[in-house]
């Protein structure tokens, strides 16, 4: 059966970049935006570059309700109303990916820094305002916008993910899997998830001293045991 992804925050730079990849490697995917002329317009942009597989443009609660897994890529600022607005829409055995850092900037801070929750991560508030028995992933957080969309080069980059349930998570590695050069790494339970957000604040400061855009984690000594595929 064919993957279908709904990509929340889809017509941003991040999730525009995921949605071109998936939709590269056959997946159908549904952009998600409160605006759906927006959406459809950003879906058409994304079909037209990734040359393959289905993409239509929604608003949010009807992206959820159309794909068995749900990619969050939003601010930490638009987070907690999406999510509300789309609880009530994932269908039974959907996956929840949720790729939000907790930026300070959102409260008018700096850039690279973030922000603690009340929650702990922003992966653990997605997972307290989910439905039942929706399965919450943090994954995708250092993958650069920038080099997704380079479809003539692989993203020589791991992605660490985190959450409770070891086949969401599986599942979640093959969608990583769909992009080429990005390998999927387990990193423990959600509790985990505060050490990626801040890694990826981390990388945004490297780009930022460095002056690049696509900085990302390699982790070694981690054969195919510890690499989830």
């Amino acid at each position: 059966m064919q993957t279908r992804i709904a990509v929340i925050g889809g017509t941003g730079a991040e999730g525009s970049g995921l949605a071109v990849r998936f939709a590269r490697a056959g997946a159908r995917v549904l952009i998600g935006s409160r605006a759906p002329d927006k959406a459809q317009a950003a879906a058409q942009r994304i079909a037209a570059l990734a040359g393959a597989g289905e993409v239509t443009g929604h608003t949010n609660p009807d992206a959820a309700a159309g794909a068995n897994i749900v990619v969050l890529t939003v601010p930490l600022s638009a987070q907690v109303e999406i999510l509300k607005s789309i609880r009530g829409s994932f269908p039974p055995g959907a996956i929840l990916v949720d790729a939000t850092v907790p930026l300070e900037i959102a409260i008018g801070g700096r850039l690279s820094r973030t922000l603690t929750l009340w929650d702990g991560s922003a992966a653990q508030q997605a997972a307290r305002l989910a439905p039942d028995g929706v399965p919450v992933v943090a994954a995708f957080h250092g993958l650069s916008a920038e080099a997704l969309l380079k479809l003539d080069q692989p993203i020589d980059c791991d992605t660490l993910m985190c959450g409770d349930s070891a086949e969401a998570k599986a599942a979640v590695a093959q969608l990583a899997a769909m992009i080429p050069g990005v390998r999927a790494i387990d990193a423990g339970a959600l509790d985990n998830a505060r050490l990626i957000e801040n890694a990826a604040a981390l990388l945004i400061s490297l780009n930022l001293r460095h002056k690049v855009k696509h900085s990302g984690i390699r982790i070694t000594g981690i054969g195919a045991a510890g690499a989830a595929r």
